[in-house]
């Protein structure tokens, strides 16, 4: 995919943009009164599309994924359509008063490091759903989640997604599902939908432990007491713990602990960072 700077400096594919106009467009079928807060607008592709005429291709490269995937039974779809799409979710797109809103609020793909990759590295699509100002509904969609990208587990809603990718949703007082995002899989597989739950350990040499992989487990206060391992195989003693790094920067490491497949993850933030990200942890923390 292609890897464009905005003015902020922060980086953005054109799977960003197709996302959040694919979801923002379903979204409005279904759900038209309800607005979405999403982290990307047009602006930057349409400064872009006037600055160079090259860039159209940009715009052709957001509309051709946008309308491969879209579920569309009227017209065909405009390049303004798509960008009409995408602005649904723009920071302007709709205003709050001080009264609890309900709204849904959308990541496209966190963790775009991970997404550049390639298939061995994690990434997630976030969706959750706010109900006059409370976290009601909470969905991720990790494409690269096998039944083998972490370690072995018992947990039955991983096994039953073989292949690449899983869906994650959990809703307030009815539990977390998963299910594959195989499309054969959807139609096919017989009770598609699978309960999972965390991990019960309660021992932290039993647990096993995923940090980000861009950091060392001697950067963590934990590793004063505890020495690591990466094989699970190796015995371990109350003073050795199981460390895995392959969660990545994405949230998928709520998705891997809701899911059972990680005990704990512990992260290290500044706190203006953490404070940054606050608002794009909700559907993991709902899961």
């Amino acid at each position: 995919e292609k890897i464009l700077e905005k003015n902020d400096q922060t980086h953005v594919t054109i799977a960003d943009f197709g996302v959040q106009a694919l979801i923002s467009f379903e979204l409005h079928q279904l759900f038209p009164s309800i607005p979405l807060v999403a982290e990307e607008d047009s602006a930057f592709i349409r400064s872009s599309n006037a600055a160079d005429s090259k860039s159209n291709t940009l715009v052709e490269s957001i509309s051709s994924f946008f309308t491969k995937h879209v579920n569309n039974n009227g017209p065909p779809l405009t390049h303004d359509d798509v960008l009409r799409a995408i602005d649904r979710g723009g920071k302007d797109a709709v205003s709050f008063d001080s009264n609890p809103a309900t709204y849904w609020l959308l990541d496209p793909i966190d963790g775009t490091k991970g997404f550049l990759k390639g298939e061995d590295s994690l990434y997630v699509v976030g969706l959750a759903l706010v109900v006059d100002g409370k976290l009601a509904v909470g969905v991720m969609g990790c494409p690269n989640l096998t039944d083998t990208t972490v370690g072995d587990t018992e947990d039955e809603s991983i096994a039953a997604c073989p292949g690449h990718g899983i869906l994650m949703v959990s809703h307030v007082g009815c539990g977390t599902w998963t299910r594959p995002m195989s499309a054969d899989q959807l139609t096919t597989a017989p009770d598609i939908w699978k309960r999972c739950s965390v991990d019960p350990c309660s021992v932290a040499h039993m647990a096993r432990f995923c940090i980000v992989d861009s950091h060392t487990w001697d950067m963590m206060p934990l590793s004063a007491h505890f020495s690591s391992t990466m094989d699970e195989s190796e015995p371990r003693d109350e003073n050795k713990i199981l460390l895995q790094n392959s969660c990545g920067g994405s949230l998928s490491k709520y998705l891997l602990v809701a899911c059972g497949r990680m005990s704990v993850f512990i992260l290290l933030a500044r706190a203006e960072k953490l404070l940054k990200g606050l608002g794009s942890c909700c559907w993991g923390n709902l899961c």
